[in-house]
C-alpha cells in the first residue's frame, strides 16, 4: 500500500514543485489552503501532512490542530521561513513531528519523511508488541484449573494493581518469572519496563554494580558511568530472581532502598530517587536462612509484605493434560509440524511422574516430543524408562506397587522396543523383526498378545 502525502501551501509553484519531486515514490495530494486541506482530510486518509506555516486565511497551525484530531492521525511536518522558527517549535509542541525551513531542501525533506515513516512503524510495532504481551501474560494465558493454581491467580489479581512488594516462593521451574510478568502486565506499570535480574548468575562483586550502577572510576575497569537495573526499571517493575543468593553488602543496600526508595551508585554519595515496584522470587526458605544468619531478618520483613507460594507440578496433577496439550500444540505450531496426540496410557504415566523440574521440564519434554517423534501419536510405550520407573522417585514410605516388579518392568521395556521398531520401519513387520533380532512369526505372536502396539491398527 503506497504512502499518501498531503501538501498544503498557498504558493502554487512550491506545492507543485514538491509534488513533482515526491510523486514518483508517494501518492501526493495538494491543497492551496487550510479549508481545502480540511476537506481532503475528511475525504481521504493521509500518512503525512506537509504544510506551510503562513498562508492566506488560516495558518498551518490550524491544519496541524485539525490533523491531530483525526482517527488515523497523520504525521505532520511544518514548513516555515527562517524568521518563523519559534512558531514552528510551537507547532511541534502542538503535535507536529518536525519542521523544515524554506527554501526546502528536497534531500532533507526525503530524509525527514523516511524518518517519520520509520517512527510510525516503530510505534505500530510497539502497539502490537504490547498487545501480544498483554495476551501472553494475561491471567487467561496461565494454563491450569487446579485448586492450587486458582488460589495463586486469585491472589495475583488482588496484588497486581497495588504498589506492594511481592515475594514469590516455589521450586525451580514452577513459573515464578511468568507470574512476576503477569503481576507487571496487569498493573498500571504495564507500559513501562519489566527488568529481570537473575541474582544467582552474577558474582557478588558484580551484583551490586549491576543493580545500582557505578560512576566512572568507582573501581578498576569502570571507564564510564553506568546506570543500574534500578534506574533502568524506573516507573516499571524490577524482578529479582533467586533473591536468597545475594551477598550481605547488597542486602544492606536493598534494605535501604526499600526503606527510602533511594540508592547511590557505586562511587557516588548522591542519592537517586526512583519509582520502582519490586517483585522477588526464591526457591529457598528465607526464614530458615534468616535464623542461620545467612539472610538479614529486617530485609526479610521488608520483602515479605505479600508472599505467594507457587505449587510444584506434582501438586497440580489435574492440570497435566491441559499443560501437555498446550505446549505440544504450541511447539508444533512454532516448528510448523503436525500436532501429536497423547493416548490415555501415556497421559496416565506422565501424571504419575513426579516432574522434579516442574513446568520447565514439562516444556522441554513437549518440545522434544514434537521435534523427534515419528508418527502422530504418543503412547506409554514411546516414553523413556524414567517416566515409568516411579519406584526411583517415590518416597521410602510409599509401598512398592506390583507395577515395579522385575517381571512387569521387563515386559514394559519389551513393549517399548517393539513399538519403536515398528515406528522406525513405518509398520513393516518383516523389517521390525529384523531390527529386534527375532523371527517374523515371533513378532506376529507378540502383536496378537499386544495389539495396541500395532501402528496400523
Amino acid at each position: 500500500m503506497s504512502v499518501t502525502i498531503l501538501i498544503v501551501d498557498d504558493e502554487k509553484n512550491t506545492r507543485e514543485g514538491l509534488s513533482i519531486a515526491l510523486e514518483e515514490e508517494y501518492e501526493v495530494y495538494m491543497a492551496s489552503g487550510a479549508d481545502e486541506a480540511f476537506n481532503l482530510m475528511e475525504a481521504e486518509t493521509f500518512d503525512i501532512v506537509l504544510t506551510d506555516l503562513r498562508m492566506v486565511g488560516k495558518s498551518g497551525l490550524k491544519v496541524i490542530d485539525r490533523a491531530i484530531t483525526l482517527p488515523n492521525r497523520p504525521i505532520c511536518i511544518m514548513m516555515t521561513a527562517y524568521g518563523n522558527v519559534e512558531t514552528a517549535v510551537e507547532a511541534m509542541r502542538r503535535g507536529a513531528f518536525d519542521f523544515l525551513t524554506k527554501p526546502v531542501s528536497l534531500e532533507k525533506l526525503e530524509i525527514l519523511i523516511k524518518r517519520a515513516l520509520q517512527s510510525r512503524r516503530i510505534e505500530a510495532e510497539n502497539v502490537v508488541l504490547h498487545e501480544r504481551l498483554d495476551k501472553k501474560y494475561s491471567f487467561d494465558g496461565i494454563v491450569g484449573n487446579s485448586t492450587g493454581l486458582i488460589d495463586v491467580l486469585d491472589k495475583v489479581k488482588l496484588v497486581a494493581p497495588s504498589k506492594a512488594t511481592v515475594l514469590l516462593e516455589g521450586e525451580t521451574g514452577t513459573g515464578k518469572e511468568l507470574v512476576a510478568q503477569a503481576i507487571h502486565q496487569n498493573s498500571n506499570r504495564a507500559r513501562q519496563a519489566f527488568v529481570p535480574v537473575h541474582c544467582a548468575a552474577l558474582a557478588a562483586n558484580l551484583l551490586e554494580s549491576e543493580l545500582f550502577g557505578h560512576e566512572k572510576g568507582a573501581y578498576t575497569g569502570a571507564s564510564e558511568r553506568r546506570i543500574g537495573r534500578f534506574e533502568a526499571a524506573g516507573g516499571g517493575t524490577l524482578f529479582l530472581d533467586e533473591i536468597g543468593e545475594i551477598d550481605s553488602a547488597t542486602q544492606v543496600k536493598l534494605l535501604r532502598f526499600l526503606e527510602t526508595r533511594s540508592f547511590e551508585r557505586l562511587g557516588s554519595s548522591k542519592p537517586i530517587q526512583v519509582d520502582v515496584r519490586l517483585v522477588c522470587a526464591t526457591n529457598r526458605n528465607l526464614t530458615e536462612m534468616a535464623k542461620r544468619g545467612e539472610f538479614r531478618e529486617d530485609l526479610l520483613y521488608r520483602l515479605n509484605v505479600i508472599t505467594i507460594h507457587l505449587p510444584p507440578l506434582r501438586e497440580r496433577r489435574e492440570d497435566l493434560p491441559l499443560l501437555l496439550n498446550h505446549y505440544i500444540d504450541s511447539f508444533a505450531e512454532e516448528n510448523e509440524l503436525p500436532p501429536i496426540d497423547l493416548t490415555e496410557g501415556a497421559i496416565k504415566v506422565l501424571r504419575d511422574y513426579r516432574w522434579p523440574g516442574n513446568i520447565r521440564e514439562l516444556r522441554n519434554f513437549c518440545e522434544n516430543t514434537v521435534v523427534l517423534k515419528r508418527g502422530n501419536e504418543l503412547t506409554e510405550y514411546d516414553l523413556d524408562p524414567k517416566y515409568h520407573n516411579q519406584s526411583e522417585t517415590s518416597t521410602d514410605e510409599e509401598p512398592q506397587s506390583l507395577s515395579s516388579s522385575p517381571t512387569l518392568r521387563k515386559e514394559e521395556n519389551e513393549k517399548r522396543l517393539l513399538r519403536n521398531a515398528l515406528i522406525k520401519v513405518n509398520g513393516n513387520r518383516t523389517h521390525a523383526a529384523e531390527l529386534m533380532g527375532i523371527s517374523r512369526r515371533t513378532l506376529h505372536r507378540k502383536l496378537i498378545k499386544w495389539p495396541e502396539l500395532d501402528i496400523h491398527k
